[in-house]
């Protein structure tokens, strides 16, 4: 089912929007299957690195875990948003392993903006997209749960700093008051997805449960963003061009 132009507006406003259940059961099962396999011979050593980057990384390109973009509405949203999209062929997974079984070994990611002063990275180094489009895995019932953690209506604050106040190379991935915020937590169950705005600032929290949060993201470009990472830091509706053809909030520029 495409976007409402209620779904429109909210995620025009906030940069994000849910669609719940959009992925069958059976996709979800067969994504989650593999996914548990591979967990069971996590060593904790890997734990940090994994958070950095991706966990399973053998199974970013595998057919069961692309498919929960390629073979759901998922990707139909994407190109709602965006017109048009890159083919997506990889995904990240991201797990927030309990800390009754890994204590110390994940502490809170801070809030931060993909791709953009990675500590892992060179800070010169941009690493952005379009869409972060995000599959639930595992059941999100709490913020205690090792809940992604967003700010609604932050990319308009982060595409005003990006062009007022950041240059590249800076090490600093948020302004102050972005870093001091909490943010929502983003709850759910498998099979729900999550479609948000590149430039929403997010942090990821402790997972307090005896259970490994699990989730699938993939990284939805436009086919113009590789040219022009820079110019899409600072307008937030550049690689939207089906949200242009209506009024947009006011954007500032230098």
């Amino acid at each position: 089912m495409p976007l409402t132009s209620e779904e429109q507006t909210t995620f025009k406003q906030a940069g994000v929007l849910v669609r719940r259940a959009l992925v069958a059961p059976a996709l979800v099962q067969r994504a989650t299957s593999l996914v548990g396999t591979w967990y069971r011979d996590l060593k904790p050593g890997d734990i940090p690195a994994y958070s950095q980057r991706t966990f399973a990384p053998e199974l970013g390109n595998h057919p069961d875990i692309l498919a929960l973009y390629g073979e759901t509405d998922a990707a139909e949203l994407a190109t709602d948003l965006l017109g048009d999209t890159l083919r997506v062929t990889t995904a990240q997974i991201q797990i927030r392993v309990p800390e009754s079984e890994f204590p110390d070994a994940q502490p809170e990611k801070a809030m931060h903006v993909d791709g953009v002063s990675c500590p892992h990275l060179d800070p010169r180094e941009l690493r952005t997209f379009s869409l972060l489009v995000g599959v639930i895995l595992s059941d999100v019932s709490s913020a205690q749960d090792g809940a992604l953690h967003y700010q609604p209506a932050g990319h308009h604050t982060m595409a005003g700093w990006f062009r007022t106040q950041w240059s590249l190379g800076m090490t600093e991935q948020v302004p102050p008051e972005v870093d001091h915020e909490r943010g929502v937590p983003l709850l759910g169950a498998p099979g729900d997805v999550l479609l948000m705005h590149h430039l929403v600032p997010h942090s990821v929290g402790r997972n307090l449960t005896p259970f490994p949060r699990v989730m699938a993201y993939f990284r939805v470009s436009h086919p113009d963003h590789p040219r022009r990472p820079l110019e899409a830091l600072r307008d937030p509706w550049l690689d939207y061009p089906p949200l242009t053809a209506t009024s947009q909030p006011a954007v500032d520029k230098e």
